[in-house]
């Protein structure tokens, strides 16, 4: 699986000679726990099995809640509090799946964030970064159907801001959006196929993960140096690694401990605390709600999406260059949008040969920027658009754009790195010392 030097999985007895020879699905298992893993990843290398975990948790919740839920507009919300009231153990299984998605997205994040700030998107990595961006917007599309199934007042009104939104798209905006709802509005067709697609996409996610998994054990792991390890000989390889089990397995089952007594923390005490109260109000398309805001992981590019108005010269430009074909409206959908694909794009926009941020003095810096403007848009998104709002939102736009469009490739060009370790063994011994280095080595080594 990795190109890194390691030993591989050897049947014994005869019986797992014979499975091996038709399906080497020991074998597969054998190379995924024992594969070379860096000896040096810190503890923003849990988020991988955080993710496994929500990933599991929202898949056989869903699953559950599925058999009790009724997909039409006049029973969708009756049946909700049916789960919840009347259903053993039916409110545990909602909360734990609303507030699932919630850590899901927070590990994502995270996930993200350490991959920009390490560089995990480098060369050889770029499918790995790719598939990781397909797998995130999946799980914002599962995530909005999932927001809509309720049908309470946000849930609908969500609904019709976020769908209505393909209608500002060019000459094929308004059929898209009729396909789409299943209609000219929200109603019982477009209910049935979120709630068609919210059970199916899950699925497709788990295997872009497969696939993401196999293209990084494919590469071998990043770690927070950014070198390589070395792959001249098996015993080079053994001096930067360490197998994934039991070392990294056991440290990632303690991160995910400590991460759950939060999680049920928050699903036991106060569960409705990351939701609207609105929408505990049947969908009613008469009556609008004050404030139409998405869930707080959508809001960044909420607040992306709101920046651009009519008022922006950016866009009084494209409107003047297209002849009003585009208009600020569009202008907002396509920013949004454009505002992961630029994210996306980060192994072409990234110049630098350096790969770790830690030995990129400036990048630290414009990188630091980039986490609080992503936060700062998160905040704004759930305000009003009125000053200062506005402005916050163009400003926190307009930076997110220059960090990946400008900054980063400039910074490839201007910036001097500092020294980097010679290899991931020298990293770990100036950290834990060479004892830490033998002691581990000899007990993944037993041979030696």
């Amino acid at each position: 699986m990795s190109g890194i030097p390691h030993d591989h999985y050897e049947p014994k007895t005869g019986v797992e000679k014979w499975i091996h020879s038709r399906l080497p699905v020991v074998g597969l298992l054998y190379d995924t726990l024992m594969i070379p893993t860096p000896k040096n990843l810190n503890w923003m290398w849990i988020w991988g099995i955080i993710l496994t975990f929500c990933l599991a948790l929202q898949i056989v919740t869903g699953i559950v809640l599925a058999m009790h839920y009724t997909p039409h507009v006049d029973l969708a919300f009756a049946s909700v509090e049916h789960i919840m009231r009347d259903v053993n153990g039916g409110y545990m299984l909602r909360y734990l799946h609303a507030n699932g998605a919630s850590l899901f997205f927070v590990a994502v994040y995270m996930h993200i964030f350490r991959g920009l700030y390490y560089g995990s998107y480098k060369a050889p990595r770029e499918i790995t970064w790719i598939i990781g961006m397909l797998i995130y917007l999946m799980m914002m599309g599962t995530a909005f159907m999932g927001y809509v199934l309720p049908w309470g007042q946000m849930s609908f009104w969500g609904a019709t801001v976020i769908t209505g939104l393909f209608g500002a798209i060019p000459f094929i905006g308004e059929s898209l959006q009729t396909w789409l709802l299943g209609g000219p509005a929200v109603d019982n067709a477009t209910l049935n196929r979120f709630f068609s697609l919210h059970y199916l996409l899950p699925f497709v996610i788990a295997g872009l993960v497969i696939v993401h998994i196999w293209a990084f054990h494919s590469t071998g792991n990043n770690n927070p140096t950014g070198v390589d390890v070395r792959r001249t000989s098996k015993a080079e390889a053994q001096k930067d690694t360490l197998p994934f089990w039991p070392y990294f397995v056991m440290k990632d089952l303690f991160a995910l401990a400590v991460i759950l007594v939060v999680f049920f923390a928050i699903v036991g005490f106060m569960p409705n605390y990351l939701g609207h109260p609105d929408n505990y109000i049947e969908a009613n398309a008469l009556a609008t709600p004050a404030h139409i805001v998405p869930e707080w992981y959508f809001l960044p590019f909420y607040a992306i999406l709101r920046a651009f108005t009519s008022e922006v010269w950016a866009v009084q430009l494209v409107q003047f260059v297209t002849f009003g074909i585009v208009d600020a409206k569009f202008f907002g959908v396509a920013a949004m949008f454009g505002a992961i694909i630029v994210m996306a794009l980060a192994p072409w926009l990234d110049t630098s040969s350096v790969r770790s941020g830690r030995y990129r003095p400036m990048f630290k810096w414009w990188f630091a920027l980039l986490a609080v403007d992503f936060i700062v848009l998160m905040w704004v998104g759930a305000r009003d658009t009125n000053f200062p709002h506005d402005w916050i939102s163009l400003i926190g736009a307009t930076y997110w754009f220059a960090y990946f469009l400008v900054i980063l490739p400039l910074l490839g060009v201007i910036e001097k790195p500092a020294a980097q370790p010679a290899t991931i063994e020298d990293d770990f011994n100036a950290h834990y010392g060479k004892g830490g280095t033998d002691g581990a080595a000899a007990q993944s080594n037993p041979a030696e």
